[in-house]
């Protein structure tokens, strides 16, 4: 998998409160697998990350929400943490960036709280996904089958529960965004 993503632009979507080693390691696997992965945001500047239970590092935003163009990236990279994902559901600008992949069948890596930010993308409706366990009734009420698996994938989204989780998930992750582009299922 040394070069699996050679060439591949990934965007790693995060709002402040973002689980620290949730954007980190993806991030590291997907640089040693060669691709470009950038951290964007609407925040300006640095975004700051949660550290389990107190806050973390802040990381320098490469590229401002307002800015990013989904048609420039071939995968997304959605790190969990609470904050994050709560802020990134009700940001209107977001919801676009991230159905943007999935209309254009981009594959889309998540983890642990992150699928808050599908659910208001509505974009997990007829999946099969994880999460952290507390939002199993947050995903089946959005239409998707929730199941407490390490990782699940379903048609380039790749899922994963929670920090622990991060081996198998980053493993799935480079499998899928060098698989690029899922022809649309022939349930849908």
């Amino acid at each position: 998998m040394a070069q699996a993503l050679k060439g591949k632009k990934v965007a790693i979507l995060v709002e402040n409160g973002f689980e620290q080693v949730e954007l980190t390691e993806p991030r590291k696997a997907l640089e040693a697998a060669g691709a470009k992965a950038s951290v964007v945001s609407p925040v300006d500047g640095k975004v700051k990350g949660w550290n389990h239970t107190q806050w973390g590092d802040e990381i320098p935003v490469d590229v401002s929400l307002d800015d990013a163009d989904a048609d420039d990236y071939d995968a997304l990279l959605l790190p969990g943490g609470v904050m994050n994902p709560d802020k990134l559901r009700q940001n209107e600008t977001a919801l676009g960036f991230v159905s943007a992949f999935f209309d254009a069948r981009k594959p889309v890596a998540v983890i642990c709280h992150g699928p808050w930010t599908l659910i208001d993308a509505g974009v997990v409706e007829g999946r099969t996904i994880t999460s952290w366990p507390s939002l199993q009734a947050d995903l089946r009420n959005a239409g998707a089958d929730w199941v407490d698996e390490e990782v699940v994938v379903d048609q380039g989204l790749v899922s994963s529960r929670k920090p622990d989780d991060l081996p198998a998930f980053n493993r799935k992750m480079i499998e899928e965004f060098a698989e690029g582009r899922h022809p649309q299922s022939s349930a849908a």
